[in-house]
């Protein structure tokens, strides 16, 4: 495993309390439970420092973006997808301490847990040196307000951006419901329906299961009024 001065180098930050950045790197299959050591606490902590420093740069920023185009530009940057990118980008996984399991079987490399463990290490910047010290590594890996205002960003997350919006709500739920055709002769075609509160409020297929939630989740969001890329 790579010496933990190199992560820092990456993120351009040098802890003060060195056992903040390894807690943030301890997934739970290698600490022995969740409640053993794991990064799941600063996971939880970090996924509002980011919604926070995302908020703020988008609000001075984009001063003439309503609150829905924000909402969404803010989804598609905090989603899964994006923390995955930004992990990929200074080689997280190989700096993770997992268990045997999870090493054997591609841990390193999973979408979820580099999401996660990018989350853990934002709030273990912030524990460590404070708000200004984790927006600066936020900004560092979020999209430039000119590529924002481009288009040239993919914001194709829309599960996430539907879940964004509907969560302004808390009364409110959505759910998917997928059937698929075909058989051995003909490729299969997967159909979903997001409901919100037991109503269709969206539709699509794809190739996949995945792929089709994604094309009713965006006919949901541009329903909505929202725009859609």
């Amino acid at each position: 495993m790579p010496e933990l001065s190199e992560l820092e180098e990456k993120i351009g930050y040098k802890f003060k309390e060195r056992g903040l950045l390894k807690r943030a790197l301890t997934h739970s299959s290698y600490s022995g439970g969740k409640n053993n050591g794991s990064n799941e606490r600063l996971e939880f902590l970090g996924d509002s420092v980011l919604q926070i420093a995302v908020s703020m740069y988008l609000f001075t920023n984009m001063t003439t973006v309503p609150e829905g185009g924000l909402t969404k530009l803010r989804a598609s940057i905090v989603c899964e997808n994006s923390l995955y990118d930004f992990a990929k980008k200074i080689n997280l996984g190989e700096f993770l301490y997992l268990g045997k399991g999870e090493e054997m079987t591609g841990g390193r490399d999973r979408r979820s847990i580099l999401a996660d463990a990018f989350e853990a290490l934002i709030a273990a910047v912030y524990l460590d040196g404070g708000m200004p010290e984790a927006q600066r590594m936020i900004m560092a890996f979020v999209p430039s307000i000119e590529e924002l205002k481009s288009g040239k960003v993919h914001l194709g997350d829309y599960k996430t951006i539907l879940q964004e919006i509907i969560q302004q709500n808390p009364e409110e739920h959505i759910s998917y419901e997928v059937r698929e055709s075909g058989d051995d002769r003909r490729a299969k075609v997967f159909f979903a329906e997001v409901l919100l509160n037991g109503q269709v409020i969206g539709s699509g297929s794809g190739k996949s299961k995945k792929e089709a939630e994604q094309a009713a989740a965006k006919e949901a969001v541009k329903l909505m009024g929202y725009e859609t890329d």
